[in-house]
């Protein structure tokens, strides 16, 4: 719960420093000199206050105040007030700034109030992982324990046993859940929830800005289908959402929710000193493909500077990108530090089991744990107080994540370090030697599309199981619902009878939408010899991470991938501990389906459309762990996989490939190196991931004719990333430009256009002509007004 903490009680010396000195003993250590590109001071900022809206109930405040906060910050008087009056809100504001209590006062104080037209008041809570409803449910038990059993707070999500179940719905007002168990339990078996709807005043919306692309997209059909059953029972819900700092959160609310909704952005919060320093690691002695230069490993770094921190008992978190970089971390922390301390560093990822996941909240809360490796599920508001330092091991996508998981430390007031340490990527080597590109721009704009026919078609379909669907309700889904309805009928998933259509089949239509876009059930990972369940792997990720040969680790332990089965869904490991790790290589082929926008450059042309993906893996790579130097390549033999969806791609004429002297044995080579570096810098302008886009170039394509580069996004129907690009293209292509001209290798590396995920082994490749390529096409973009 985020409250204004209470004046802090002084630390042993030992535990508390300085972010300066703390960065200055981390850059003293060894020979380390010169990896800190950059360090911005933030200072610390005084709280500002307002009274409590006169309308607020007594028992709420006083609540509230046996919490230790007497009075609120401003922003969370304005949020309040706004609630209170039945306006739908979006709070907008840093880390710690107390957005629970902006959501969780209005809600108490509907609960504590009398029934209307004889209905009891309720409210639901909404959050991306179960990690952050059991936090907030820890937070309501202790609001609300002055209140009695006027509250009757409930977590319902796939952890919840039947008998638990069985007392939400018949006794929880208030109820903690996820979109997961709204969209495939609660709104199916609404009329089971018929007293629970009815009622409904609040919807609250946790860490909004999760909810971004096609995940995004989902969950703002299944918010839409919430609001025509709360219509139904007779409700209109007020939505209250929080979120990071986000550029447009008023605007982002409304598409997510459907409903008109206000944004509070003034933090009032206190804040303490932050010192932010950018990392690279250093070059190593090992050659990459094509005997290219290569950088420790982002993974190695952040384990020796987590080794670091806990040494001198600094609590700390290295946020990762992957769960294996998690598991790694935490292993090498523990085989470094004495038996003390390793014994206090875990690693928290999804994919761990429920009873794990406790667990490992329960330490941290405790202050058990000092160190910990964790995925961004921990970056997703679960309450991690008095963290003296954050590492971040890879630009984590968005700027939006970054200063959400740099937030994290210093949350009870005190001064903090936060390290970005940078990967052997294009973007990281990038933003490590340009700050101005995170320190002097503001944060990204969520981009979804609720409009998106690979998202509307399965919540359409699941709508019309839970009410039938007529003409009226197209309005609240999207205006593309009038034509698919009929498509629909067509394909024999809806049935219509008069004015109404129906769900007439007997499977279950909540089942055709993949809301996190995972492709399918969950891949078990099963350890073979004793058939104990270790955990899950998404099935859209089954293919590069548990395919057979691969290295899968879990809570420290290495496994080999004996055998997946696709359609069993599960991988067989056994216990084994290679000295090396894996990662997949696959391969793409594109074919243009439509065109739906063109822009002239000078010669060139840029187009946004939909596309046909073919991809398939067929070998990995095994690399040592520390230093990612190659080992050796194993052929694979894998089904390939389809996918229809969004793509930016433009093209050059002859003319232009003679101009930036691309002769045929150079151009395939520019092509590549150039769409690799695009790929890797489109996160800087669209809110997505590396791992979230894909590309394909070629020196003729059959569809254009011509020199041809694809940039495409990685989910069906598209998720809006391609679109961005199309629309910064000046900005995007000239930032790859730069990147690629900036970069002191001399013939390619993956600082700038080479890829880890390359299924032609990144060959071939060509940095300088990648740079005159880019160069003649930008001369035709037309300058900004």
């Amino acid at each position: 719960m985020q409250y204004e903490p209470a004046p802090p009680t002084p630390d042993p010396p030992t535990t508390r420093r300085s972010p300066r000195a703390m960065l200055a003993r981390l850059e003293s250590a060894g020979d380390r000199s010169g990896r800190v590109t950059h360090t911005e001071h933030l200072p610390a900022r005084a709280a500002r206050y307002s009274p409590w809206p006169h309308r607020l109930h007594p028992d709420v405040v006083a609540a509230v105040r046996a919490q230790g906060v007497d009075r609120p910050y401003s922003h969370q008087a304005e949020a309040l007030e706004r609630a209170l009056a039945g306006e739908s809100v979006i709070v907008a504001t840093g880390t710690a700034s107390g957005k629970s209590l902006t959501y969780l006062a209005p809600v108490l104080h509907a609960l504590l109030g009398p029934p209307v037209d004889g209905r009891a008041p309720t409210a639901l809570y909404l959050a991306p992982t179960k990690a952050l409803a059991a936090d907030q449910a820890r937070a309501v038990k202790e609001l609300a324990a002055p209140l009695g059993t006027a509250v009757r707070h409930a977590v319902y999500d796939g952890d919840t046993p039947a008998e638990a179940r069985a007392w939400a719905r018949r006794y929880a007002n208030l109820l903690l859940t996820n979109p997961d168990m709204l969209h495939r339990g609660l709104l199916p078996g609404h009329r089971r929830w018929s007293s629970f709807l009815r009622g409904l005043r609040y919807v609250v919306i946790d860490e909004s800005h999760v909810y971004r692309g096609v995940f995004g997209s989902h969950v703002a059909q299944v918010l839409r289908r919430l609001r025509r059953l709360c219509a139904h029972h007779g409700t209109r819900p007020v939505f209250l959402l929080a979120s990071a700092t986000a550029a447009e959160p008023g605007p982002g609310a409304s598409r997510l929710t459907g409903v008109e909704v206000g944004a509070v952005t003034d933090d009032g919060s206190p804040r303490g000193e932050l010192a932010f320093a950018l990392w690279e690691p250093p070059l190593t002695e090992a050659k990459g493909e094509r005997g290219a230069p290569v950088r420790r490993s982002a993974t190695a770094e952040a384990a020796e500077l987590l080794c670091d921190l806990v040494a001198e008992e600094a609590r700390t978190v290295a946020f990762v990108r992957s769960r294996r970089a998690a598991e790694l971390i935490a292993l090498i922390a523990r085989e470094r530090l004495d038996r003390r301390r390793g014994e206090a560093v875990s690693s928290y990822r999804g994919g761990y089991l429920p009873e794990e996941r406790r667990a490992l909240e329960r330490a941290l809360h405790s202050g058990e744990l000092l160190g910990l490796a964790a995925t961004n599920a921990l970056e997703l508001g679960v309450d991690i107080a008095g963290l003296d330092a954050v590492l971040i091991a890879g630009f984590p996508g968005t700027r939006a994540s970054l200063w959400q998981q740099a937030g994290r430390a210093g949350r009870a007031g005190q001064g903090a370090l936060a390290v970005l340490v940078a990967r052997d990527d294009p973007l990281d080597t990038y933003l490590v030697h340009h700050p101005e590109a995170l320190f002097r721009q503001p944060v990204e704009a969520t981009v979804l599309d609720p409009g998106n026919p690979y998202v509307l078609a399965p919540h359409l379909c699941a709508a019309a199981d839970e009410l039938p669907l007529t003409e009226a309700d197209f309005s609240v889904f999207d205006d593309a619902a009038r034509e698919l309805a009929p498509k629909l009928t067509a394909r024999g998933l809806l049935r219509r009878r008069g004015a109404a259509w129906y769900w007439t089949r007997r499977d279950r239509p909540s089942d055709l939408a993949d809301i996190r876009g995972e492709g399918g059930p969950q891949v078990q990972v099963v350890e073979e010899s004793t058939g104990r369940l270790l955990g899950t792997v998404d099935t859209a990720a089954a293919h590069t991470t548990v395919h057979e040969g691969a290295v899968h680790l879990h809570r420290g332990t290495s496994f080999v991938v004996r055998s997946l089965d696709l359609g069993d869904h599960t991988a067989l490991v056994e216990a084994a501990a290679p000295p090396w790790t894996t990662s997949a290589r696959d391969v793409s082929e594109i074919a243009v389906l439509d065109t739906d926008l063109t822009e002239q450059w000078g010669a060139s042309r840029m187009y946004l459309g939909s596309v046909e993906v073919t991809n398939q893996v067929v070998s990995y790579l095994r690399r040592r762990p520390v230093t990612g130097e190659i080992l050796g390549e194993i052929k694979l033999d894998m089904p390939p996989r389809v996918l229809r969806t969004r793509a930016v791609w433009w093209t050059l004429t002859e003319d232009q490939v003679d101009e930036a002297r691309l002769t045929p044995e150079i151009l395939p080579g520019a092509l590549h190196a150039a769409e690799h570096a695009a790929i890797g810098m489109l996160p800087l302008f669209a809110t997505c991931d590396r791992w979230d886009i894909g590309g394909v170039s070629t020196a003729l394509h059959p569809d254009t004719l011509l020199p041809t580069i694809f940039v495409h996004d990685g989910h069906p129907g598209g998720a809006g990333f391609a679109e961005r690009g199309f629309h910064a293209a000046r900005e995007w292509l000239t930032a790859t430009r730069d990147a690629i001209a900036a970069c002191e290798c001399e013939s390619g590396c993956p600082s700038c256009v080479q890829s880890p995920k390359c299924g032609n082994g990144n060959d071939p490749l060509h940095k300088r002509g990648a740079v005159r390529l880019l160069t003649v096409v930008l001369r035709g973009i037309a300058p900004p007004p």
